[in-house]
């Protein structure tokens, strides 16, 4: 049987694509299955009964480990509902190692009745090997209050890495969000977006997929997502010279996202904003203080106004 094509998206359930392909052949893995949480796909049903669905959960993550590398990562975004289980499925039933459990807050999130709104989802980071493994951490390295604000000779001159929960709302705490606090900001991709792909309901943000494959692959490595949707993971992969393969279910999500994908180029810049205050709209709160910080004389302003200043400022 000859393998699926690298670079290249195919139309196909992703277990049978997962069964066509080799052994310990993808350096980095990043799904964002179905939530089961009753979203309206065009041909899947999300609407499994719980153990229906945690065993479908087990098989695929199963079949994403037999072709990852020894040294391979894999990523999983998750919902509440089942955050738990696929965490265990993956420690207890698949022996992998989780190195961090990420909790992305998102705005634009989803509206609920009788429950507060969905606003987050989790992201588990798993290893096969905790001693040997990918994790370039200069790539996404920010800078530290200690190198923005206060000029400390102490701080180290890469910066640092950032923590692992990720906030995508700022203006709800407009002094906040420097880039060494637990802060991952990405914007869930909302509708009036002009990132928005426009066929699919799902799509990730092509930073927050950056960042991970940046850290988690090397250029001429292979990236897979067995739900391409949208096709993020693989745009972004291509974008950072990275091969890449991916399996979707809908013949019309593939067909979309083969198309997005003809567009995109090696070495061009990932859509959306890289800095979080910059991809946030700009409240009126937020422009009477930008108002009065620039009417505001240096010599009147007192030297912990100054630092919250030059913070924003520096952004």
């Amino acid at each position: 049987m000859v393998p699926p094509a690298l670079d290249t998206l195919h139309n196909k359930d992703c277990l049978a694509g997962l069964a066509g392909l080799p052994e310990h052949c993808i350096d980095l893995a990043f799904a964002d299955p179905p939530f089961n949480i009753g979203y309206e796909y065009d041909v899947y049903d999300d609407k499994k009964q719980h153990q229906e669905y945690l065993s479908w959960t087990r098989r695929w993550m199963e079949a994403v480990c037999r072709v990852l590398k020894p040294a391979g990562t894999f990523w999983i975004a998750i919902g509440d509902e089942y955050a738990a289980e696929v965490k265990l499925i993956g420690q207890d039933d698949l022996g992998l190692t989780c190195r961090s459990w990420v909790v992305w807050y998102y705005t634009f999130g989803v509206n609920c009745v009788r429950k507060f709104s969905r606003s987050h989802a989790h992201l588990f980071h798993f290893v096969g090997d905790p001693d040997n493994f990918t994790f370039n951490d200069q790539d996404i390295r920010v800078p530290s209050a200690r190198q923005l604000v206060y000029a400390d000779r102490r701080a180290n001159p890469n910066g640092r890495l950032p923590d692992d929960t990720w906030i995508l709302r700022p203006q709800d705490l407009p002094d906040g969000f420097a880039p060494d606090q637990d802060t991952w900001y990405f914007p869930r991709v909302a509708g009036t977006f002009k990132e928005r792909a426009g066929f699919h309901g799902c799509q990730m943000p092509e930073q927050l997929l950056g960042r991970i494959i940046r850290c988690c692959s090397n250029e001429g490595e292979v990236v897979m997502d067995p739900f391409a949707g949208s096709g993020t993971t693989l745009a972004v992969a291509k974008k950072l010279g990275r091969r890449w393969i991916g399996f979707e279910l809908s013949k019309d999500y593939a067909a979309q996202a083969r198309a997005r994908l003809h567009k995109t180029r090696p070495g061009q810049p990932l859509d959306g904003a890289p800095e979080p205050l910059v991809s946030a709209p700009t409240t009126p709160a937020q422009a009477r203080r930008g108002r009065a910080g620039r009417q505001e004389s240096p010599q009147n302003t007192s030297p912990g106004r100054k630092d919250r200043l030059a913070q924003q400022t520096l952004f």
